[in-house]
């Protein structure tokens, strides 16, 4: 029966990222996902690489800013492997601070030099230097590298547990075969509390987000960011308009009005957008966790890791938790303090028996 070194349950921008490193370090690597890889949370995701965000929790901070500066290499090195575009783009952020948190910002900016097709308004603006970048097409690039690497994919065929010989990790089995390992990583996002023997308190947490036509590719060239939506321009002319975020289980399914909130929203911040016809909407489900921090690092079992819990971060935050879980998994201090986001933070309360 065919084995390999790690089994990666997941294929979403965490699992493909992680596998590739392991790849890179000279792993045979299996990929278990429950549906098509990339099409859940990485397919619904807006790809703002926002590492300096006061709501950012403090102790996600460095990894935040870490994996915001790996992004250009990280960006360039898909590419070039997969022979795909990743649209990662630095024209900045305009960023309209919640009520009270002005303060944190000391660069306002004047919106007509700098986005003329913006609305005028009364509040202050702040120019932030960070990137974006198209989640789809990331995601796509990262798949054609894992494939032309030689990792192996299990598709449609959801992991149910992770199996123990001798109390040590000895592979996964599906809904329909097993596979061998003496490694797993738990990579499944929302779904990663789903897989025994451990049961981590993963939630989905459901966004919902549009995608309007620019009139022209030049309308926008910077994300905006409002306490009510987010805009992100693609450079192929689309526009991205988002995202709530809602505690309604595993449910993807839109809803008119809030789709219809979120376009008079983006608007009344882009007059020009009334006419822009909409491509699309969707709803996508971020893996939450109880302390709103990933969960990285060993579990109770032997040669058993779970890479997950990202929530809104996991397209910012992939390229940081490939380099640190593959450093883990083979052995390796990592470069940073993994301690706050270890699943044994849980086990008191008894989840992860």
């Amino acid at each position: 029966m065919k084995t390999w070194d790690v089994i990666v349950i997941g294929g979403g921008i965490i699992g493909l990222s992680l596998s590739i490193a392991l790849h890179k370090r000279g792993a045979k690597v299996l990929i278990v996902e429950r549906g098509e890889p990339g099409r859940e949370a990485s397919h619904a995701a807006g790809g703002m690489l926002v590492d300096c965000l006061v709501e950012t929790p403090a102790a996600l901070r460095l990894l935040a800013t870490a994996s915001a500066r790996m992004y250009p290499e990280f960006a360039y090195e898909l590419e070039v492997e997969s022979r795909k575009k990743v649209d990662l783009r630095d024209h900045g952020t305009i960023l309209f601070p919640s009520p009270g948190h002005t303060s944190h910002f000391t660069n306002p900016v004047s919106l007509p030099e700098l986005e003329p097709a913006l609305a005028e308004q009364s509040r202050p603006a702040f120019d932030l230097r960070e990137r974006s970048v198209d989640p789809r097409a990331l995601t796509a690039a990262a798949l054609q590298t894992a494939k032309n690497c030689g990792i192996d994919f299990s598709s449609g065929d959801p992991a149910t547990a992770v199996n123990q010989s001798g109390g040590y990790a000895s592979g996964v089995t599906t809904a329909r075969t097993r596979f061998l390992a003496p490694k797993v990583v738990n990579c499944a996002g929302a779904w990663s509390g789903q897989i025994a023997p451990h049961a981590f308190p993963t939630r989905p947490v459901k966004g919902q987000m549009l995608c309007l036509a620019m009139p022209s590719r030049s309308l926008l060239k910077h994300v905006i960011r409002t306490p009510d939506v987010y805009l992100i321009p693609r450079s192929d002319g689309r526009l991205l308009a988002g995202a709530t975020v809602e505690e309604a289980g595993f449910d993807k399914r839109t809803d008119v009005a809030t789709i219809q909130r979120l376009h008079r929203a983006a608007v009344a911040l882009v007059p020009e957008l009334q006419n822009a016809k909409i491509l699309e909407d969707w709803a996508g489900l971020r893996p939450g966790t109880p302390d709103a921090l990933p969960i990285l690092g060993a579990t109770p079992t032997p040669g058993y890791y779970v890479a997950t819990g990202h929530f809104r971060d996991g397209i910012l935050l992939a390229p940081i938790t490939a380099q640190v879980m593959a450093d883990v998994i083979n052995g390796v201090q990592p470069a940073f303090d993994l301690a706050p986001f270890s699943p044994a933070r849980f086990a008191s309360s008894g989840p992860l028996s």
